[in-house]
Parts: C-alpha cells; sequence; structure tokens
C-alpha cells in the first residue's frame, strides 16, 4: 500500500471504533506514575497509550514504536494530548528497541500488544481478513518485498504445509498445501476469496462449518511468515529486558499460542536462578534471576470485555518486573 493509499485508509478508519484488549488489566500491572518512562513497542491506533499517557506527567516521557505507517497518523492525531515528551519511531519494534539501548535510554514500562490491530483487519485492502475479497497482501510494513500471494505461489507443497502446520498450527495442512499448488498451476493467487474457497475445498465437508471460518489458521501462518512475527518477537524480549531499570515491568499481550508459549518461556527462563545440570552438587553457572513474574497465570478478558469485543476472545496478558 502506498503512502497516499496509508492516508486514506487512515481517514476512513479514523471514525471506527478502536477497542484496546485487556486494558484495566495492563494498567494494573504497569503502575504508571507521572515520571515513568514508558516504550509502547505495538503503537496501533493508540488505545493503550493513549491510556499510559494520562498518567505521564511533563518528567515523564512516552516512546511509540509501529512498523505500520497508518499508525504514526494516528500517532501525529493524539499527541496533543498527551502531556509528556513523546517520539514516534517507525519500524520493527526488536530493532527500535535495540536502538533505544544504544542511545542509552533507560524505560521503568515496555509493553506490547501482539497481533493485528483493527484498524488493519478492517482495511479491506491490507489483505488481512478472510472475511473480504482483496489482494493477498498481509505486509504490516508496507515496504516489505514478499506479499502472501509471493509466499502462495512460489513455495514448494512441502514448505507450504510446514507453514500452515506450524505457524497456523493446521490439521489439514497436507491437503491445503496440495490444492493451493494444484489451483495456481492454473492460475496465480491474487486474492484472499481465491484462497479462501481453495482452502474450503480442500477439507473435510464437516470441518467447512465450525464456529470459526475455516481459512483462518492459514490466513494466520501466512501474516506470520509475511512479517516474520515469531523471529521478531524473540529479538525483541531480551532487548526489552536490557532497556527496563530495575524495578520496571515488561508487559506482553499476546493472540495465539505460539506467541503466547515465546512469552512464557522467556519469562520462565529469566525468572530461574541456576541452570547447572541436577547431577553437579554445588551451583556452576552463577546464574541469578533477571525478572520476577507477575502473572504465574495470563490474564484473560473478563466475560463483559469478550462481549463488548468478540477479537479480544483469544488474548493473553503475561508480565514480569526486572530484578
Amino acid at each position: 500500500m502506498s503512502p497516499s493509499s496509508a492516508a486514506l485508509a487512515f481517514e476512513a478508519e479514523m471514525a471506527m471504533a478502536h477497542i484496546p484488549v485487556l486494558t484495566s488489566e495492563l494498567m494494573g500491572l504497569l503502575q504508571i506514575e507521572a515520571d515513568s518512562r514508558v516504550v509502547d513497542c505495538t503503537f496501533g491506533a493508540g488505545g493503550h497509550a493513549s491510556a499510559v499517557a494520562a498518567r505521564i506527567g511533563p518528567q515523564g516521557r512516552l516512546i511509540a514504536c509501529d512498523r505500520d505507517p497508518v499508525a504514526e497518523a494516528y500517532f501525529e492525531t493524539l499527541r496533543g494530548s498527551f502531556r509528556s515528551p513523546t517520539t514516534f519511531y517507525a519500524g520493527n519494534f526488536a530493532d527500535i528497541l535495540r536502538h533505544l539501548r544504544d542511545e542509552d535510554f533507560t524505560a521503568t514500562h515496555v509493553y506490547m500488544d501482539l497481533g493485528l490491530s483493527s484498524m488493519q483487519v478492517d482495511t479491506e485492502e491490507r489483505g488481512f481478513s478472510y472475511g473480504y475479497d482483496a489482494p493477498l497482501d498481509m505486509r504490516m510494513d508496507p515496504t516489505l518485498v514478499v506479499t502472501a500471494a509471493d509466499i502462495i505461489n512460489s513455495e514448494s507443497e512441502a514448505a507450504l504445509s510446514r507453514l500452515f502446520r506450524i505457524y497456523g498450527e493446521e490439521q489439514y495442512a497436507r491437503h491445503i498445501a496440495r490444492a493451493v499448488v494444484r489451483r495456481r498451476q492454473r492460475t496465480p493467487f491474487t486474492r484472499t476469496a481465491e484462497l479462501v474457497e481453495t482452502i474450503k475445498q480442500a477439507i473435510p465437508t464437516p470441518a467447512r462449518f465450525g464456529a470459526r471460518n475455516p481459512a483462518r489458521r492459514v490466513f494466520q501462518a501466512l501474516r506470520i511468515a509475511v512479517n516474520d512475527e515469531l523471529e521478531s518477537l524473540k529479538r525483541a524480549l531480551p532487548e526489552a529486558l536490557e532497556l527496563l531499570e530495575s524495578g520496571g515491568v515488561l508487559a506482553v499481550i499476546s493472540f495465539h499460542s505460539l506467541e503466547d508459549r515465546i512469552v512464557k518461556q522467556f519469562f520462565q527462563s529469566q525468572a530461574r536462578p541456576c541452570i547447572c545440570p541436577p547431577s553437579l552438587p554445588v551451583c556452576a553457572c552463577g546464574k541469578v534471576p533477571a525478572l520476577e513474574i507477575l502473572t504465574p497465570r495470563p490474564l484473560t478478558p473478563k466475560a463483559r470485555e469478550r462481549q463488548a469485543n468478540p477479537r479480544s476472545g483469544s488474548a493473553k496478558l503475561r508480565a514480569a518486573r526486572r530484578l
């Protein structure tokens, strides 16, 4: 999507209601103070940032990051209401966190709201949704070279099967990959509706009529691959930890098990002291915990939030404090 298209999309989307997920739970864990220095790694439409900024005074600071150019337009609209100094960085949050560390910036709080924002899902031309017939794109950052169509039309059947199975946790991955390859031999995929129909035809009839769209797992897998989401998260978590001062809080909202597992395992690894083999009589590694886990079990939306915002249903919030 070109910058002009992004601007048009932004103007249309500003009229839409954007509902940030788990806001009260996030704020309860962060405990923002007037002098807090906060990094919002995934600004989106600014829902969480607005709640955070309301508690930061002129002596604090808010840094916002996002790879989507539409998010920067939202930031420019909202920044006038922020009392604290604010800065927006465009790009992958893992790279921005590293840049902030290189600049010797330290944060009291870092939080991430992973996955898609409403502004991305509801903008048909972005191609994220299986509910619209749109170009098969799925790039969060429009400067990325590879689109979902490129992957669908070029990867081997075995590679597509692995992609759908690992990133989408799709049980019919082999069937769908085979159908995709057969279909593209006739005509390359260019539209989301073409892929949705191919998926539906590839799976057993009962699976087509479940409670959720049968294409959702394949679309998730493609989006993750196009945007390198899991590797970005793996790079970002240790950068965020190093950016935090003692007592600082790192919080992450995830929307599927792959993300949540990465966050859970990172927190556990950093909260664990000695990592020596049990056979050693005394500790030889000298490792000390770097994090205190604040959420032994992830926080999830309450029934009222799920009812008001059905997209929040899969959200999980984990948080930990820097020791």
